[in-house]
């Protein structure tokens, strides 16, 4: 029975607090293995530096987002994604979180590997790649560049969103100058880069995450049985042909809403939306 319960209470969570759900148990399972036994598996896991390392665990360029290296790396990290996918899911579905989120942990890994290879003297101090850092930019920066004028309260004041994403490159710029953890800096950058292009890119009515979907789509097909076939119905071809333009119709209607409401955000901040509109938007967003 609690089993039960536990597993109803994690679905009902948001997409995000899922992912950091999961996070905050990698963590504790790999404190727990390291106390208990003396061994950590995170070698196999962590993104490392070199290629020829990379290509011997390839599955590392995602899975490194999983590991932390302490409470505060995790805490942080964790916190910014609860408060950005927040706003995200706001707006957007599950499956565009999914893909900001993992193209952001994608192209960050592969910054850093890039980097580490071109110059290797100036990131000497990072033996390997951990963190869900890169993911969690591109999160923020996605919405900050989607609805820059949109205001957030942080403490005692009210800040634009675009301030908040620039505050947070600032700070990674200087620490890369002072030669704070170059190598995970540059893949922060690398996930504030993507989520930038991918945003810009949507208010100008192109999904480039498109093709990670179907991407993903096809990975899970290939771990799913194959289904029992069906029985046999009848069809009566003219009601479904009626049906199907009506459908058509309304999905057409629908989305002209959804882009009517979006391109008033992006004039005028989520604010000026009406309680209507707000709740529309949420609903149609749970539907992506």
């Amino acid at each position: 029975m609690a089993g039960g319960g536990l597993q109803y209470n994690f679905a009902r969570l948001s997409i995000a607090e899922k992912l950091i759900a999961f996070n905050v148990l990698v963590f504790i399972l790999e404190g727990l293995s390291v106390a208990l036994l003396g061994y950590s598996v995170v070698d196999w896991f962590q993104l490392p530096k070199d290629f020829l390392d990379f290509f011997g665990q390839p599955w590392s360029l995602v899975t490194y987002s999983f590991f932390h290296a302490g409470f505060g790396h995790i805490f942080w990290n964790m916190i910014m994604l609860y408060f950005a996918g927040r706003i995200f899911l706001n707006l957007f579905g599950d499956q565009r979180f999914i893909n900001v989120y993992f193209l952001g942990v994608i192209v960050g890994g592969l910054v850093f590997l890039l980097s580490y290879n071109v110059f290797p003297t100036l990131l000497q101090t990072n033996t390997a790649l951990i963190g869900a850092s890169a993911g969690v930019t591109a999160v923020l920066i996605f919405i900050c560049a989607y609805i820059p004028n949109q205001e957030v309260r942080i403490i005692f004041f009210n800040v634009k969103l675009w301030y908040v994403g620039a505050f947070f490159v600032l700070v990674d710029l200087v620490q890369i100058g002072y030669g704070g953890n170059v190598g995970g800096r540059l893949a922060h950058l690398g996930g504030a880069v993507l989520g930038y292009v991918y945003a810009r890119q949507l208010l100008n009515g192109n999904d480039i995450g498109a093709g990670f979907t179907k991407f993903r789509g096809t990975i899970a097909q290939m771990f799913k049985q194959r289904e029992k076939k069906a029985p046999l119905k009848t069809v009566y071809k003219k009601n479904t042909s009626r049906k199907k333009g009506s459908v058509d119709y309304d999905k057409e209607a629908h989305q002209r809403k959804i882009d009517a409401i979006l391109d008033k955000i992006s004039k005028s901040g989520y604010e000026s939306l009406s309680k209507a509109e707000k709740d529309f938007l949420f609903k149609a967003g749970k539907e992506d």
